[in-house]
């Protein structure tokens, strides 16, 4: 594996325009982000805010519409498309990974230099509390991180139980609002947060 960075996020914006003619943006997120080294990072924001467009940026899936997004060193959106998920692998809900289409030749691309993804991203898993099944996935992400991989678990709180399990396995954290995306060193921070409590509502412990 590289000794780069396993992530950085390098002035990246996503835009939405309202169509041909009116240019005005419908949605923008702006990210500016650098993880070196390995991890578990917990991901929340509400409805819409952008956490699925930031996992398909990571994973090369949505292309930037500026900025680039650095996956062990290699730049996500030079890598050939059957290549990327060996950097950076999108689990959508019930563990689908996530396709996307091809705009030029793999023959002009790079190869991704890695055999197994350096990056993890689970888009609100469902967990199962039955059976052991919840003990089993914090096993599987710690394992990742002993793997020296980073791995990010993003939920969208509708019970106490997904703030205690982004509390028990997370060491850092990042909140998605308002247009952008802003990282915090522990949960107490994000949850001391006035706009992450807002969006808890209830929940906020």
């Amino acid at each position: 594996m590289s000794d780069a960075p396993l992530l950085v996020l390098e002035g990246v914006s996503k835009i939405y325009r309202r169509g041909l003619l009116d240019r005005t943006p419908a949605f923008r997120l702006d990210v500016d982000c650098r993880l070196e080294a390995p991890g578990i990072v917990g991901v929340m924001g509400p409805n819409g805010a952008g956490k699925t467009t930031l996992f398909e940026m990571i994973a090369g899936s949505n292309v930037p519409s500026q900025g680039r997004v650095m996956v062990a060193g290699r730049d996500i959106q030079r890598v050939r498309y059957s290549e990327r998920d060996r950097l950076a692998i999108h689990y959508h809900q019930s563990y689908q990974v996530r396709r996307f289409s091809r705009t030029r030749p793999s023959f002009l691309m790079e190869p991704a230099g890695s055999a197994y993804p350096v990056v993890h991203l689970f888009d609100e898993p469902q967990f199962n509390t039955q059976d052991g099944y919840i003990g089993f996935m914090l096993d599987f992400f710690r394992r990742l991180k002993a793997e020296r991989r980073l791995v990010f678990v993003c939920l969208h709180p509708t019970a106490p139980l997904h703030l205690e399990l982004l509390r028990e396995i997370c060491e850092r954290y990042l909140f998605v609002g308002g247009g952008r995306v802003r990282p915090f060193d522990d949960f107490g921070g994000i949850v001391s947060d006035a706009d992450v409590r807002a969006y808890l509502g209830a929940l906020a412990p």
